[in-house]
């Protein structure tokens, strides 16, 4: 027992460092607090990211800590995933190509007492990482200045989970975490005739909470079939960061460089976040699952250089609420004695978001996306009395097409392989 306990926090350990590189190579991610994360394991993934109304003892589904209280009593469950992903940018008839690889969660849960089941592990909240170049004309004499773009960065989670099974059909739970992270960006201009060098460099560094809540009501329809309901309520707050601007202003004969430092006391902020999905099972063979969520980032004001009043402050308008929506499916054909075709999963799922973000005083990019994916037994499933069984590896694939007018578009396509270990810890064996 102290020896998995021990590789389990070493696993979650090098985690920590290997999250430490950027999930995006998106330019998109220099606005707000990066590109948004998804938050859904390996199981979910296929799903287009469906947890919400999903409750299951086999599985550790951060996306509802309600879930929590459905873990099976006997077991140890680790998951960890990793995504890699090649993207296409397209603009003004121009295309480029980019691809990246993140290891993305890990995390763990097991029955504490009999109703209660704890869940822990790191989760990414954003990414943040882009390196580009475009040019603005100037006039026939000057012609066109270079403008150089980069970034990188993005928060983190480390969280403890805690769900109860209330009563009969009722579950509550709680996530607590603790953020952190930084963001760099970098946006500057080569000098020219007569046209100084601009250069802006943005920072800030988080170390903060996060706090969660979820609820689950699971209702029999019949023998088979149950229909589960799924909220949760993520707690909106301030960072408690600073953020910081400074100005290099490079005189174009001279050479001289005049800095100039601006500072906004805690100016970032999270959102609230109302999330309600729909779960229906039918057996251990079908599950059909819907979410919507809203997050509010439209009441929150975010840091932005103001080039007229040459000042870096608190705007609004910078932001708007995000809604999202998703549909998903896991179907398995067979049973604990079938074949390996007939035990594994088969998901699929679809789903919409909008932008969080204005770019210019538009609205940022609406994505659409498509998933499909399996889930394997690695080795002969072993049932216990609670239907659990040992490793699986998820594999999923997603299509997003992220587009607005007038921007960039970019087509993503993402490959996610999440490993789920599933360990009976606390059996008590009996030798005769």
């Amino acid at each position: 027992m102290n020896s998995r306990l021990f590789n389990t926090v070493f696993a979650v350990t090098m985690a920590l460092a290997a999250m430490a590189q950027s999930g995006t190579n998106s330019p998109y991610s220099q606005y707000g607090l990066g590109a948004l994360a998804d938050q859904s394991q390996g199981f979910s993934r296929g799903m287009n990211g469906v947890g919400l109304g999903l409750r299951k003892g086999n599985i550790v589904n951060v996306l509802n800590p309600a879930s929590y209280s459905a873990i099976d009593s006997l077991t140890m469950i680790f998951d960890a995933g990793f995504s890699a992903q090649a993207t296409n940018f397209k603009e003004g008839g121009k295309s480029l190509n980019a691809r990246n690889a993140d290891f993305e969660y890990a995390v763990g849960c097991f029955r504490m007492m009999p109703r209660v089941g704890v869940s822990f592990g790191i989760l990414p909240i954003s990414n943040i990482g882009y390196n580009y170049t475009s040019g603005t004309y100037v006039d026939s004499k000057t012609g066109t200045i270079p403008e150089s773009y980069k970034g990188s960065g993005g928060l983190r989670e480390v969280f403890v989970g805690v769900g109860w099974r209330a009563l009969k059909p009722l579950s509550i739970g709680v996530n607590m975490g603790y953020l952190w992270g930084d963001y760099n960006r970098t946006a500057s201009t080569s000098s020219a005739s007569g046209i100084n060098a601009l250069t802006k460099i943005y920072t800030s560094s988080v170390s903060s909470y996060n706090l969660s809540f979820g609820l689950q009501w699971q209702q029999p329809l019949s023998r088979k079939d149950q229909l589960t309901l799924g909220t949760t309520v993520g707690l909106g707050h301030k960072l408690g960061a600073d953020a910081e601007c400074l100005l290099l202003n490079t005189n174009s004969s001279t050479y001289v460089i005049d800095t100039t430092k601006f500072v906004v006391s805690d100016a970032l902020k999270l959102p609230m976040t109302y999330s309600v999905g729909l779960g229906w099972n039918r057996g251990e063979k079908l599950f059909v699952g819907a979410d919507v969520s809203l997050q509010k980032w439209g009441s929150i004001d975010f840091p932005a250089y103001d080039a007229t009043a040459k000042g870096y402050s608190l705007q609004s308008g910078l932001l708007k609420d995000r809604f999202s929506c998703s549909l998903g499916a896991d179907y398995v054909p067979g049973n604990v004695t079938s074949n390996l075709i007939k035990r594994t999963h088969y998901r699929f799922g679809v789903g919409y978001a909008s932008p969080y973000y204005k770019i210019n005083g538009q609205d940022g990019p609406r994505e659409l996306s498509v998933s499909a994916g399996f889930g394997i037994p690695l080795q002969k499933v072993i049932w216990n009395v609670r239907g659990n069984m040992r490793p699986v590896l998820n594999i999923s694939a997603q299509w997003v097409h992220a587009a607005a007018d007038g921007f960039i578009t970019e087509n993503t396509f993402r490959l996610n392989l999440g490993l789920t270990f599933n360990e009976r810890w606390f059996a008590k064996w009996r030798i005769d």
